[in-house]
């Protein structure tokens, strides 16, 4: 699950960014990656406690423990296992096609990322 989450994350992020109106493909990339990265996943991952619902937190947490096939390159084994949360959530919702409520988790995940970064993340 994480592995498609990993992607619909991906794309739903670049579609924001394009609809903020940013047309440079260099500053797209460093953009999306600012929001995809690891430890800014979780981050959204913590944020997203008392928002879940218990079926949703059982995936979430899943994810969390699952153990990695490989080591994090530059971030924490917490913040990468607290990412494949996320995206392990974020997958399992595309596949449950439960858009209202991915959505409302990619909102959430944005407003979170944008008060980050706007203190200076």
């Amino acid at each position: 699950m994480a592995y498609i989450g990993d992607a619909v994350y991906e794309l739903a992020i670049r579609e924001y960014l394009v609809n903020q109106g940013i047309t440079s493909v260099n500053k797209l990339h460093r953009e999306a990656v600012r929001y995809v990265r690891a430890s800014t996943q979780a981050k959204v991952f913590r944020a997203l406690a008392g928002h879940l619902n218990k079926t949703e937190e059982a995936v979430a947490r899943r994810g969390r423990n699952a153990k990695p096939g490989h080591a994090p390159r530059g971030d924490s084994v917490i913040e990468y296992r607290h990412s494949t949360g996320f995206e392990c959530l974020v997958g399992y919702l595309y596949l449950q096609r439960d858009w209202s409520r991915l959505e409302e988790i990619l909102t959430l995940a944005r407003d979170v990322i944008s008060q980050e970064l706007g203190a200076g993340c």
